[in-house]
């Protein structure tokens, strides 16, 4: 989808228009899913977390000033969310830790993408799983989300150097462990 498609799209539902709703949340809905499943171990968390955002954005897509940040706006809530049902669960107070990142995981839809029978990205995979979670997690995001360098800044509410960085340290460690 376009960017103005979207924006138009943004600004109708802040009219309430539930055409518009609906486009957004067919468009957005599988990859908030698999963003969401990307954090954590969880996936009937993520999906919680996916549906409470989307309840979130309705009640507050009015507010949002600019239709060009919906998409980094709609994947922060996401994650907040996903932050508070962890807390909420007593499961852990860091819904990102390395421990509960689904790496490969069968419920994954991403893992399901690739084609299990090819070594190559199992391998890949497996690489991307002993990157350390920050950096597992940009990757996630950039690569398999399609999320840009200052979408990912927005949704992780750090400096767009820092997403470089860690993008670029990502990289480099796939680079060597591939080579190997």
């Amino acid at each position: 989808m376009l960017q103005a498609q979207l924006d138009l799209l943004v600004i109708e539902a802040q009219s309430g228009n539930t055409a518009a709703f609906e486009c957004l949340v067919e468009y957005f809905h599988p990859t908030l899913i698999r963003f969401a499943r990307s954090l954590t171990a969880n996936p009937t968390l993520a999906d919680d977390a996916v549906q409470e955002a989307w309840l979130s954005m309705i009640r507050k897509v009015k507010y949002l000033k600019d239709p060009r940040a919906f998409k980094s706006w709609l994947f922060k809530l996401v994650r907040w969310r996903l932050i508070d049902l962890t807390r909420v669960n007593n499961q852990t107070t860091d819904a990102f830790d390395e421990n509960s990142l689904n790496t490969a995981d069968s419920n994954d839809p991403v893992s399901h993408a690739i084609d299990e029978s090819d070594i190559e990205s199992r391998q890949l995979l497996l690489a991307i799983s002993r990157l350390n979670s920050d950096e597992q997690l940009v990757i996630r995001m950039f690569y398999l989300i399609e999320l840009s360098v200052s979408e990912i800044a927005a949704v992780l509410e750090i400096p767009v150097g820092t997403v470089k960085s860690r993008l670029n340290r990502a990289r480099n460690q796939l680079k060597s462990s591939l080579e190997c």
